[in-house]
């Protein structure tokens, strides 16, 4: 199969290409990027007026299958994911079984093979079941497929015990992503603690509960001279942190959710519950510092940080609903939206922390539009806009923190492995 896309604004920030190139698939893979290719093919997509980029390499992703498929299944997800984008997700553990043993590794895989329609990576959990007492056997993960190790949903409680996992981590030559929350700070709250919390009467968690963990995932990785990756970075301390962690050139990278570039915590004031995450949207200076690190890249990457919930899980009272909102198809348009459209991120600047910069944390071979790579491409109209819908939306959960709300930016065709998707 022989497909020739023309005319488009290729943005490959791996290569230093933005400009107007045409490409060429040959079996799946890029044979050519280079102006007014002359090739027979078998499909011809015009990209003129469009952005021509890597398919996105979605780092945070709770795909909740196996044992909550009446949330997401893989096939449910990666269609989402598909639909806004992203052509790699890596699949956090917080299933049910919980990704931590070979047994487990290997029930997903299974899933993957037979449904996915995108590329899934697999991390799995730092200790048995995610409770924090005993370590799984991370040196038998990486043989078996595995990306990296989290316990996301949760932090480990234990120093020493985090300390091994870093160790061990080390060893395999396995990233660690740090869900980083004191639960004895953050307390049972539901909302970012201050002003608005103390408005809706409802228990607030403190940036400190993430700062603090933070600063100790932190030094445990420099003890064990160990790579460190941050996820869901939420407010102005923690971004803080990391800059004065790079500066000691100790290995760490982070990454944030669109959510918290894009909406305070004032939104939790109507009491809706898809505007409920952990940790929780911050105040306007927190966002101001999460747009700040992504564009001095002290923040690496975005991620969606997709977690969907069924309605009867959400559309109840605010202290009792389940944290956590679907992303997988909104994390394009909402980046360009807040980010390129207001001058924060260039094109080629988004490309790196959506694609590129996402793929090399993990050891990935995608993120890029080199010769011979894999057709992961997505084909984008930056001036398009749409209105979030939840009928529009074709993840199975639709608990979407920007219902309503109108995005630029529309994929018009998303390449995965050759094979193309329309919008």
């Amino acid at each position: 199969m022989r497909i020739l896309i023309k005319n488009g604004r290729v943005i490959d920030p791996e290569n230093k290409i933005d400009d107007v190139r045409d490409i060429l698939i040959v079996d799946g893979k890029i044979s050519d990027v280079a102006k007014n290719i002359q090739a027979k093919s078998d499909q011809v997509i015009d990209a003129k007026g469009k952005i021509v980029m890597p398919g996105i390499v979605d780092m945070h992703v709770h795909l909740r299958e196996p044992g909550r498929e009446d949330k997401e299944t893989i096939a449910s997800g990666t269609a989402a994911a598909i639909k806004g984008g992203v052509t790699s997700v890596l699949a956090m553990p917080n299933t049910n079984p919980a990704i931590d043993s070979a047994e487990n590794i290997a029930l997903l895989k299974t899933i993957i093979d037979k449904t996915a329609k995108c590329n899934v990576f697999i991390s799995a959990a730092i200790t048995e079941g995610r409770q924090g007492k005993k370590l799984t056997g991370i040196a038998t993960f990486k043989k078996n497929g595995v990306a990296a190790i989290t316990d996301d949903g949760s932090s480990v409680d234990d120093d020493a015990l985090m300390l091994e996992a870093f160790k061990k981590a080390k060893e395999q030559k396995l990233l660690v992503i740090c869900h980083s929350e004191d639960k004895q700070l953050s307390a049972k709250g539901v909302v970012n603690a201050g002003f608005t919390a103390t408005r809706l009467g409802l228990r607030g968690i403190s940036s400190e509960s993430e700062y603090k963990r933070i600063a100790r995932d932190i030094e445990l990785a420099a003890k064990a001279k160990a790579a460190v990756h941050i996820a869901h970075v939420s407010c102005k301390e923690s971004v803080e942190l990391i800059a004065k962690a790079k500066k000691k050139s100790i290995a760490i990278t982070a990454e944030t959710a669109p959510h918290y570039f894009s909406l305070t915590d004032e939104a939790t004031l109507s009491y809706d519950a898809n505007m409920k995450m952990n940790p929780p949207l911050r105040g306007a200076e927190d966002v101001l510092a999460v747009k700040e690190g992504l564009k001095s890249g002290i923040i690496n990457a975005i991620a969606s940080d997709h977690a969907p919930h069924t309605e009867n899980e959400k559309d109840i009272e605010f202290e009792r609903a389940e944290f956590g909102v679907v992303g997988l198809e909104t994390i394009l348009a909402v980046s360009i939206t807040e980010l390129v459209d207001a001058g924060i991120l260039g094109w080629a600047d988004l490309a790196e922390k959506l694609c590129l910069n996402p793929a090399k944390i993990l050891g990935l071979n995608k993120g890029t539009l080199s010769k011979g790579a894999d057709a992961d491409i997505i084909i984008v109209d930056p001036a398009k806009e749409w209105v979030v819908a939840e009928n529009s939306l074709i993840s199975k959960s639709k608990n979407s923190a920007f219902l309503g709300m109108r995005l630029k930016g529309v994929v018009e065709h998303t390449i995965c492995r050759g094979a193309v998707w329309n919008s």
